[in-house]
């Protein structure tokens, strides 16, 4: 008789177990909005250095645009994922990520996973890499990148990035067809969890979001990064880059910005996250030159 599958909390810690068992530190979330994992300091900034970094950490991931009222069983606007960073990247790095799959008890024998080319960029932080989606019998799990920059600064040394969709590996796991049925425990859904966080934040995402509040906030916070960033405050000044990036999403989401003023958003976030990078750079490598 074959094991109960995994329900959510242990689909996380057992592949947060495996990664500290791969040398990993395990870190905790950040604490404000983040679209993806790669916001989190832990790996924007952290990437940045020669020192070598791994470590591992759960994300909950706000999209604002992606929320549909907890009426579609695929799509929500908070999800969570899973981000591991190895730098510098091992060279086995494939076959430790297929091992992992195995400790959350998928059968690779049975199951078809495909390594798909599909390089990875992100404008507002200026980063990019190459690498793959992981398909798992077709559908995407995971995103696999090698990155070349980040606050549009070449890395010498270059880290992995793995980026493992959660409720996506759940649901194959636990054979559900809806993110809201997944188990979270042996008592709750992640619908229990999140039903009522899904619906009224669309709402407020969609249609309550005070739209010129959003845009006094973004010039406010963008000109509080600049001036912490200026005094050498990285940390507090790149959280005030994150803050931009949010503010820039929820505009975005009610449909307040156009084609042009959604470039010139992007531009500058981008432009707050190079301070932040290269700030950064000063206090733990004062020799480096940044390209």
């Amino acid at each position: 008789m074959s094991a109960p599958a995994l329900t959510f909390q242990e689909l996380i810690l057992k592949l947060q177990s495996y990664w500290a068992e791969q040398g990993c530190a395990v870190l905790s979330p950040y604490n404000s909005e983040v679209g993806a994992g790669t916001f989190n300091p832990a790996t924007f900034l952290r990437v940045l250095d020669s020192k070598p970094w791994n470590v591992v950490y759960c994300e909950p991931s706000k999209r604002p645009r992606d929320g549909r009222y907890a009426q579609n069983p695929l799509r929500v606007q908070q999800f969570w994922q899973l981000q591991v960073i190895l730098k510098p990247a091992p060279d086995d790095v494939q076959n430790r990520y297929l091992k992992s799959l195995e400790a959350i008890g998928i059968d690779l024998k049975k199951n078809d996973i495909r390594f798909t080319e599909d390089d990875w960029e992100s404008p507002t932080l200026g980063a990019w890499g190459l690498g793959w989606q992981v398909e798992l019998n077709g559908i995407e799990i995971t995103q696999f990148t090698y990155f070349q920059q980040c606050g549009s600064i070449d890395l010498k040394v270059i880290p992995v990035e793995i980026t493992y969709g959660l409720e996506r590996i759940a649901m194959f796991i636990q054979d559900v067809h809806s993110i809201f049925e997944v188990r979270w425990n042996d008592q709750l859904t992640w619908g229990d969890v999140y039903r009522q966080n899904e619906e009224e934040f669309s709402r407020y995402n969609f249609e309550e979001a005070d739209v010129e509040l959003h845009r006094l906030l973004f010039d406010r916070f963008e000109a509080e990064a600049q001036r912490l960033l200026k005094l050498g405050l990285v940390y507090p000044g790149y959280d005030c880059v994150i803050k931009c990036s949010h503010f820039f999403n929820m505009l975005e989401a009610r449909g307040a910005i156009s084609v042009s003023e959604r470039q010139n958003y992007i531009a500058r976030v981008r432009r707050l996250a190079r301070l932040a990078a290269i700030a950064y750079l000063k206090k733990v490598e004062p020799e480096s030159k940044n390209s």
